[in-house]
């Protein structure tokens, strides 16, 4: 086996699946309010084909965790049948959703019998008329019911991400963490990056992961984890002497690209090193053309190689990528 390793010796072996680019949220600081132009079908990757792929991460590149995504993973049909086959290649891997639980409540049971480990539910705030301001979308209580799902189908432990925006919920920290703290769910703040559809992101009206930490501060006592923090991109901070923890992933203000094993495949079947990279490589049109696993295989460790040593959010030459989160995949 030979892994993906990039020339900074970094060594991916988390790979985020996007499933597909459709959401049935519009949350602002992702897409405009009437969505976006979607991925025509015979673009995006088979159910056969994602299978497929993701064995040869697994089986030959040393991928040991499949974190599926979207957009919104759970609108694709054949979800649980790509667990359940995922699982029965390899038992160990480990399986996790990124998900806005609109449909957890009906579907958690079905992808814990599929194999699936865990959930990480997007929730940015527990305010009903902040959960409609940010979505666009009065669906607070089907996210509440679906983590409450997930929880009693053993997909725990059961995560929160949540990103403040300015004026709208970045009052919201300390109630928020509350009520997670109180559920029993892991919260992790989210500084918000710039990978919305409509480009208009501003690091001036960022919310800083010092602002956060300082907004939980005045009403929580906070120190640092001591467990190894390693490749994972949230900081942990116990609360109020533990055994609770909150998380912030400061991807602006903090990167950890030094540390990041992570590597996408995009629901078209493309190869992206880096979720701020300006390009990526097709494994699609390859595997549709009749390519074997080995040939597949090399492809991915060809893109992997040529991985940039950082994000370069701060360098003055900065581009935001053409696609918005929603179509390469949290």
């Amino acid at each position: 086996m030979q892994p993906l390793i990039d020339q900074y010796g970094r060594v991916a072996t988390d790979l985020r699946v996007s499933l597909t680019d459709r959401c049935n949220l519009r949350c602002t600081y992702c897409m405009p309010a009437e969505g976006l132009d979607w991925l025509p079908t015979d673009d995006q990757l088979t159910d056969d084909e994602v299978v497929r792929l993701i064995g040869i991460a697994v089986g030959e590149l040393g991928v040991e965790e499949i974190r599926f995504t979207g957009g919104e993973p759970l609108v694709r049909r054949g979800l649980v049948d790509i667990v359940r086959r995922v699982r029965e290649r390899d038992a160990d891997v480990e399986m996790s959703i990124t998900t806005n639980a609109l449909g957890l409540a009906r579907t958690a049971g079905a992808l814990a019998d599929a194999g699936l480990n865990r959930v990480n539910v997007s929730l940015d705030t527990v305010r009903r008329d902040s959960f409609h301001e940010i979505t666009r979308r009065d669906r607070l209580d089907d996210v509440v019911a679906g983590l409450a799902a997930a929880e009693a189908a053993g997909l725990g432990p059961v995560k929160v991400n949540a990103v403040l925006l300015r004026g709208v919920n970045d009052d919201q920290a300390p109630e928020l963490l509350a009520w997670c703290i109180e559920r029993g769910y892991q919260l992790r703040f989210i500084e918000q990056m710039p990978l919305d559809a409509q480009h208009g992101w501003s690091r001036a009206e960022m919310v800083t992961a010092d602002e956060i930490l300082a907004s939980l501060s005045a009403a929580f006592t906070l120190s640092t984890a001591s467990e190894p923090r390693g490749s994972a991109p949230a900081e942990l901070f116990t609360v109020d002497g533990g055994p609770a923890t909150v998380g912030v992933i400061a991807s602006v203000t903090r990167p950890f690209c030094g540390d990041c094993d992570r590597v996408r495949l995009t629901a078209d079947g493309q190869v992206r090193n880096c979720l701020f990279a300006r390009s990526e490589s097709d494994l699609r049109l390859a595997l549709r053309a009749g390519a074997t696993d080995a040939e597949l295989a090399e492809r991915w460790r060809t893109a992997m190689w040529g991985k940039l040593p950082g994000h370069g959010i701060d360098d003055p030459t900065f581009l935001q990528p053409d696609r918005p989160m929603s179509a390469i995949g949290g």
